[in-house]
């Protein structure tokens, strides 16, 4: 199946589907204090909260480049996790980041959207704001959007 626009694949009930998804996520967000805090079916996207020290800094509060890019990266995955169905793992091809302004310590929020899904790739973008809703970085990326074979449990 080919899809040209995302699939929406979480159950109908969204608040314990992304209950389900915090409880299952990466270690890796557990530095960053992240977790999913909204899917948005209609908008193709999902949304999620970080707090991030000075301990991942540079320059004294400068959040460095690869954390930044972590966070979009993680919005961006979880955003096709939700939203196609059947998929278990999301590999990164290729991710581009764009960093408009320093990103300093505090509390963050990424939207990471589903723009398109085939059967195998998963084109995403991802927009990191401040807690005062000031954009800091953008991202695109493209995926292999990994599903279970058959005869797997």
């Amino acid at each position: 199946m080919d899809a040209t626009e995302p699939q929406a694949g979480s159950p109908a009930e969204p608040r314990a589907f992304i209950e389900r998804m915090n409880a299952m996520r990466p270690a890796f967000l557990d530095l960053l204090c992240g977790h999913v805090a909204a899917i948005d079916h209609a908008a193709a996207s999902c949304t999620m909260h970080f707090e991030i020290s000075r301990d991942y800094c540079h320059s004294v509060d400068i959040i460095q480049g690869g954390f930044v890019t972590a966070m979009l990266d993680a919005a961006m995955s979880h955003a096709a996790f939700a939203l196609v169905p059947g998929i278990t793992n999301v590999a990164t091809l290729e991710i581009k980041v764009s960093f408009l302004e320093p990103s300093r310590a505090g509390r963050y929020h990424a939207v990471g959207s589903l723009d398109r899904a085939g059967r195998s790739t998963g084109f995403m973008s991802g927009k990191l704001f401040t807690e005062d809703g000031r954009l800091t970085a953008t991202a695109t990326t493209t995926a292999r959007l990994v599903r279970a074979r058959s005869g797997d449990a």
